[in-house]
């Protein structure tokens, strides 16, 4: 069975926000400046894109981002002028049009704003995350129907775990929103095997999240034992494998990880 074999950790953005947002009961007054990541593998077919970080248009025009990003506790930054994920991949020396398919973990605004790049490809998520999306709720959960509401995407729902790449399986970790997946990545063996497990949202950071197994605090319709529990099932899954169980926004784990992923497969690291 072949395997993914190449992978590029991308770092679209940063957000300044609580701490409190990615661990339940953090004091108030404590802020965190979290990395916004993106995921490029590659599979049979080609690259598949795992998240799209923010809509820059979003963040640019003054009106907009008032609109979209006006929540004052936390503030969207950017690594530059351009657009972040045409930097990455030209960084990574990889066309856009070599990106076959997306994925996504769910659909809040600094994991799907960059959909937009990408309008006719394969777009996986899970069913009950873009009925939720659809919904007049979702807009007080930073998800907003701007960022993914196009009928020229070509949506694959899930209801359920699914493997949607050779090598690549989207596990169902609903709680952080309704319809959150994590991914599971087995390597090729042409590559020295192995693979990661992505716990995205379902997990921030590595100490709080993971090893303590303090609940995030960023929930929709969950209970704080739901999302742990979910936490718990990645960790069964990640030992069972072998492999590393990685937190979805740790700034200490997530520039750690891309320079040692890109070590691993010959790249440079962007900077």
């Amino acid at each position: 069975m072949s395997g993914v074999r190449d992978v590029v950790l991308l770092t679209l953005g940063w957000e300044d926000l609580p701490r409190s947002v990615s661990v339940e009961g953090a004091p108030a007054h404590e802020r965190l400046r979290e990395p916004v990541p993106g995921v490029l593998l590659l599979c049979d077919g080609g690259w598949l894109l795992l998240d799209t970080g923010f809509n820059t248009a979003l963040l640019h025009d003054p009106a907009l981002r008032r609109r979209f990003h006006g929540d004052p506790s936390s503030r969207a930054i950017l690594p530059g002028p351009g657009e972040p994920l045409e930097e990455a991949l030209a960084h990574a020396g990889i066309e856009p049009d070599e990106v076959h398919a997306v994925g996504l973990s769910h659909l809040h605004l600094d994991h799907v704003g960059g959909l937009r790049h990408f309008v006719g490809r394969p777009v996986h998520c899970q069913r009950r995350e873009l009925e939720f999306g659809l919904t007049d709720e979702a807009e007080q959960h930073a998800i907003y129907r701007i960022d993914f509401d196009d009928p020229r995407h070509d949506w694959r729902l899930a209801d359920g775990d699914v493997e949607i790449a050779p090598g690549v399986t989207a596990v169902l970790t609903a709680g952080h929103t309704p319809g959150h997946q994590s991914f599971v990545v087995d390597f090729d063996e042409s590559v020295g095997g192995g693979g990661m497990v992505l716990a995205f949202d379902a997990a921030d950071l590595a100490v709080e999240n993971i090893d303590q197994e303090l609940p995030i605090g960023g929930r929709v319709h969950a209970t704080p034992e739901e999302c742990v529990e979910q936490v718990r099932r990645l960790k069964s899954i990640a030992a069972a494998r072998g492999y590393p169980l990685v937190p979805g926004h740790d700034p200490l784990v997530w520039p750690a990880l891309t320079r040692e992923t890109a070590q691993r497969f010959g790249r440079t690291p962007a900077r």
